[in-house]
């Protein structure tokens, strides 16, 4: 992954993507830096030894990280970790490394360039592989440190709370770490769906990733981390920190409110979950009225081949359990794009968002997407009568009518009882009643309708404006795809981004949206300003956002029709 631009340390908050809405502040607590292999590395005298030491190194090394995967208690670091062991221990690595040894390269610099090699083809894939580099340099860091005989990175004990800041953290990095004292975490590098975001939002920790010259910092400059703002700003002024202690004071107002989704006047709007995993469910069932989203394809992510049908049952009925008594809806296979999958991704496409991916896999993986409904039915024949309607199956990366009926037949013979499909391109949008008509819901995926109605990539931060979901003529494809569901008396969800802004929940409460799923962290927000707002109120900010010019008029037009003490709460102001 590209570094962010550089910028200054000094005369300003240093600026990068924030990971929540929380702000601390707190001393900079420095990790060490990763070993560097000496240039004049000399090349070994007996190849042969230097080969088995290396490999016994990443041995050592492997199994250092289950030890400390099985000495963790958060699931999904245990998770990574193991990941991070597996790759240590993957035999093309080794054998890439004893190559450059028998090359006449120093054991150092050979494991340290066989894992820029593989990481360089992680990063060149993108998404979700390009972040499994980090946990490839990891195993390069903790591998070339005990060749070298020099300490491994990592963070000195903390007398206090402190704000984290590193070029980037790996999984075994935030193992090391006394969460009790982290106030922040700030890396220069990852992103916002980084090992190192996933578990500051597990653990409500303010964070704010790809901050140029974040490891600039001195250890024990005070700085303040803004993570609804992506900001950090060094030596903060006293007015500043009273700020914050304003904003904790509102969350805890916000954090106040439970019980569903409903506006001020009782019109119900379930907040629901979007979850990757079973441990993501299980954290985030407290939490959530159900599930608006189960990424199917993070169960695949690490997979060299698909999944067994016996594999796939297993994890999705574990989602269900965790909700017992409560919608799931479960999102077949969306690989291809930004989730490259070893199996299913289609070499060599020049534009692969535009490309063989999501339900178009039916066209280039025959049987994955019914290998899926296999496992799904039968996790739905497994349950009692009453239950079985709870479990919701929508396929990713429907374009036509047609699609949504050849996936709705699919689904109802596997044995699914409520069938549905994703909008997300403008195509499906225009034709949601036609494609209504073929499902029992649809769910607006955000993010991909304002890529596909902008034609902006998603994954290039320089075009977030025209990424932003309030753009008007996003907002015209939700109002189309809301009125649809309306008239033909069916649900119309929202999975994407978008519904945990709590402004833009107001609107699309307005707009007709049935239902809003999200981080499960995200869900309090939503619900306090829902609460705060009548119906009318959301469809009046609806009617405005949809009036506005563009993204930024809307946003303000909502501002102004805001409930006062919810500005103040919401916004801080």
């Amino acid at each position: 992954m590209a570094r962010p631009t550089a910028q200054p340390v000094t005369g300003g908050p240093l600026r990068g993507i924030g990971v929540g809405r929380g702000c601390a502040v707190a001393p900079v607590a420095r990790v060490a830096p990763a070993p560097q292999v000496p240039a004049d590395e000399p090349a070994p005298a007996d190849p042969d030894a230097a080969e088995a030491r290396l490999r016994a190194v990443l041995g050592e090394v492997g199994d250092d990280l289950r030890a400390r995967a099985a000495a963790t208690g958060n699931e999904d670091l245990r998770h990574m970790l193991e990941a991070a062991a597996t790759m240590a221990g993957d035999p093309a690595l080794a054998a890439e490394a004893a190559r450059l040894v028998h090359a006449g390269h120093g054991p150092a610099t050979a494991v340290d360039q066989a894992v820029e090699g593989f990481a360089a083809a992680f990063t060149a894939a993108g998404g979700d592989l390009a972040e499994r580099a980090t946990d490839l340099r990891s195993v390069r860091h903790r591998a070339v440190a005990r060749l070298l005989g020099v300490p491994e990175p990592g963070l000195a004990p903390l007398d206090g709370p402190a704000v984290v800041v590193a070029e980037d953290l790996s999984p075994a990095d935030t193992a090391a770490l006394d969460l009790t004292k982290v106030a922040a975490i700030v890396t220069e590098l990852g992103g916002p769906t980084s090992h190192t975001a996933i578990v500051a939002g597990q653990l409500g920790l303010p964070c704010v990733v790809r901050v140029a010259g974040a490891t600039s910092l001195a250890t024990g400059t005070p700085v303040l981390v803004d993570a609804a703002a992506g900001t950090v700003e060094p030596d903060p002024s006293p007015e500043a920190v009273a700020v914050v202690a304003r904003r904790a004071a509102a969350e805890e107002e916000i954090r106040a409110v439970d019980g569903p989704g409903a506006t001020a006047d009782g019109h119900a709007l379930p907040l629901l979950a979007n979850v990757g995993t079973p441990a993501d469910a299980r954290d985030a069932a407290p939490r959530s009225e159900g599930v608006g989203l189960f990424r199917t394809e993070v169960l695949f992510l690490d997979a060299r081949t698909e999944p067994t049908v016996a594999a796939q049952q297993s994890a999705y009925a574990e989602v269900v359990e965790a909700y017992a008594g409560r919608k799931v809806v479960i999102r077949t296979l969306d690989a291809g794009a930004d989730k490259p999958l070893a199996f299913a991704t289609q070499p060599d496409e020049e534009n692969p968002a535009l490309g063989v991916r999501g339900y178009r896999l039916v066209r280039s993986v025959p049987g994955v997407v019914e290998r899926q409904l296999e496992a799904l039915g039968a996790v739905v024949r497994s349950l009692p009568a009453e239950r079985r309607a709870d479990v919701w199956v929508m396929a990713p990366m429907i374009a036509t009518p047609a699609e949504a009926r050849a996936f709705a037949t699919a689904a109802r013979a596997a044995g699914v009882e409520r069938v549905g499909v994703m909008v997300e391109v403008p195509a499906a949008a225009l034709r949601a009643e036609a494609i209504l008509a073929e499902v029992d819901f649809v769910s607006l995926g955000t993010n991909d309708l304002a890529q596909y109605t902008m034609a902006a990539d998603r994954l290039r931060g320089e075009l977030a404006d025209l990424l932003d979901p309030w753009q008007p003529a996003v907002l015209d494809l939700v109002a189309a795809t809301a009125r649809a569901g309306s008239a033909l008396g069916k649900p119309v969800g929202v999975c994407g981004e978008s519904a945990s802004d709590p402004l833009m929940a107001l609107v699309l409460a307005g707009l007709g949206i049935t239902s809003l799923s999200m981080a499960a962290g995200r869900v309090p927000a939503a619900r306090y300003a829902l609460r705060a707002h009548t119906l009318d109120r959301c469809r009046a900010m609806a009617d405005a956002a949809l009036a506005a010019p563009d993204a930024a008029a809307g946003r303000a037009a909502v501002r102004e029709l805001l409930d006062a003490d919810a500005a103040r709460v919401l916004l801080g102001e």
